[in-house]
């Protein structure tokens, strides 16, 4: 069967595939197709996780390889067999939290099988009878648990992969910590093997023991008035940030939010920024965003790192002062300019990095910043507006408008 060679699509033979992609479920070689039982008969080499190796142990001939540790040295060991037959063993679905995707970037599709099984995801779904297009999917093996933090909405169906056995109760205690303790988690085990199992219980009273490493938890989220809920909204309350009060104020930031104007995927600098507000709220706006904040003060530096953890876990990087902090990183999409603007040289080594087409913003709240924003607008063109806020405060026995101090804000597109 590996021999067989294929035509492409100018109708040249082209060499059949060296590496066959499995998709191994719990319930082992028996739950195989044909195309794979024969691809594991005739591999010289299977690759796996040591649960993989263990499932298939005594049924193939070839020789039979644990992943290496560290993982990453998992894909020049695959590489290096180039030509050989070989097979890698997966969990399930490769290309749902599975290594298909590395897999697929360093070997050309030509030279690559895959063939998957129904995922636990899928199998989470038939058991619950959840819709899987109305599910929220999270992996939290090997990442922080404050990822399914966004997904902790009123009535939302979550599915997530666990990292091990302690990873369900973790689960629960952060849902109750929520006030949202009357959540009903169902904790699945083992999914499509001999030893399935699967439990309920409600978050608050979470009491299950002997939990199984490979597990998956669904989460059906019950709130109520108390529950603490991450709103959707830019602009988030100043309550939901560790600050020493240098914070971009809610309705400033949620203005800033809408000029920086942020796309899937794209980087923003944040530039002396503080609590990292700007740079929590841009990755917010989408999974794959990513931030970098620039903050010399350690303290500081501590506060964005917590920040962009417990409110979901964000690809938030944490570095020291600009501009030094600039040299030999990532172009950015945008920039934001909220402390330091009149530095000297910190604009134009921001505009110089900033990609063509990107955007910068810059807030100042003093005479000196207003200047620089004077001068910079009238090299760079772009727009600047004013923006004042009056919040209601006693005054005596009755109540009057409070000004906050008014900032001046620059957006400007680099050409």
């Amino acid at each position: 069967m590996l021999e067989n060679e294929a035509k492409s699509s100018t109708g040249a033979e082209v060499p059949a595939p060296w590496l066959f992609l499995i998709g191994l479920g719990e319930d082992g070689p028996t739950g195989l197709s044909a195309e794979a039982r024969a691809a594991l008969a005739e591999a010289e080499i299977v690759f796996g996780g040591d649960r993989h190796v263990a499932l298939v142990q005594g049924t193939v001939p070839g020789e039979l390889r644990p992943w290496p540790q560290p993982f990453r040295n998992a894909l020049p060991q695959i590489l290096a067999e180039r030509g050989r037959k070989v097979c890698v063993l997966a969990t399930s679905d490769p290309f749902h939290y599975g290594i298909g995707n590395s897999l697929s970037r360093a070997i050309p599709a030509e030279e690559m099988r895959i063939i998957p099984q129904i995922s636990s995801f899928d199998m989470a779904c038939t058991r619950m009878r959840w819709p899987q297009e109305e599910c929220a999917l999270v992996s939290l093996h090997g990442r922080t648990l404050y990822r399914i933090v966004p997904h902790l909405q009123p009535g939302a169906r979550i599915l997530a992969l666990s990292w091990d056995e302690t990873t369900p109760r973790a689960v629960a205690e952060l849902l109750t910590a929520r006030g949202l303790g009357q959540s009903h988690l169902v904790v699945m085990e083992s999914l499509g093997g001999p030893e399935e199992r699967v439990r309920e219980t409600q978050a608050s009273a979470f009491a299950l023991d002997g939990i199984v490493p490979l597990n998956l938890i669904a989460v059906e989220v019950v709130a109520t008035r108390d529950s603490r809920i991450l709103p959707l909204t830019p602009g988030l309350d100043e309550e939901w940030f560790a600050h020493d009060g240098q914070i971009t104020k809610s309705e400033i930031r949620a203005i800033t939010i809408s000029a920086l104007a942020p796309r899937g995927s794209e980087l923003l600098w944040d530039v002396g920024a503080g609590s990292g507000s700007v740079a929590v709220e841009w990755c917010q706006r989408h999974m794959h965003n990513r931030a970098v904040a620039f903050e010399a003060r350690a303290d500081r530096a501590e506060r964005i790192a917590r920040n962009k953890l417990e409110l979901g876990g964000l690809n938030v990087t944490v570095v020291g002062a600009a501009p030094a902090g600039f040299v030999a990183r990532e172009a950015p999409d945008a920039v934001f300019i909220g402390g330091g603007l009149t530095e000297k040289g910190l604009f134009e080594a921001a505009w110089a990095a900033l990609k063509p087409g990107g955007r910068l913003v810059a807030n100042v709240v003093t005479i000196e910043g207003e200047a620089k924003l004077a001068e910079l607008h009238a090299q760079h063109g772009g727009s600047l507006r004013r923006i004042s806020i009056d919040r209601l405060a006693p005054v005596g026995g009755k109540h009057g408008w409070r000004p906050a101090m008014p900032v001046t804000q620059w957006r400007v597109e680099k050409p």
